[in-house]
């Protein structure tokens, strides 16, 4: 199986994950089907069938959770450079045409978030801008045709 990069701040944050669904969610379940167990015939209780879902629910996703742990590669962002882009490095790039700008995060999958900017360095834009410095052209293929756009600045922001 292949590694999946991941921040220090990334990889915290399904470890908080995981354990609030060990300690609170899944014991809080057991409860709720022991709550809807006692209150006597089974097959027309709504509640434990409600209750046994959600525990079907949660189980797969602590298994997700894990798995994408021990996939988990964490990556050291301390030693960045603002040479070229790479991931955890911040990347501004404006559109060839109509100087519209963003800034673009360069995370893994498993904490790319486009409300926050972060893009994943699997994305086709994150595939086009990994080793590319300030001044570099790169060409996207979209749903709405190829875009273009200029690297303006590479900067680091410390990890939490």
């Amino acid at each position: 199986m292949e590694k999946i990069p991941i921040t220090r701040g990334g990889f915290a944050k399904l470890k908080r994950e995981l354990e609030v669904l060990k300690t609170v969610s899944i014991p809080q379940n057991i409860k709720d089907i022991e709550v809807a167990r006692a209150q006597g015939d089974l097959s027309e209780n709504a509640e434990y069938t409600a209750a046994k879902e959600r525990q079907s629910y949660l189980h797969g996703k602590m298994q997700e959770l894990e798995n994408n742990l021990a996939m988990s590669n964490v990556i050291d962002l301390k030693n960045l450079t603002c040479e070229r882009v790479v991931f955890g490095t911040i990347v501004a790039i404006e559109e060839i045409g109509t100087g519209k700008g963003i800034n673009y995060q360069l995370v893994g999958p498993l904490e790319s978030d486009l409300e926050k900017n972060r893009i994943s360095v699997t994305s086709p834009i994150g595939r086009a801008l990994i080793g590319k410095s300030v001044g570099d052209e790169i060409s996207v293929s979209t749903p709405g045709g190829i875009r273009e756009f200029e690297i303006v600045e590479i900067s680091v922001q410390e990890e939490d």
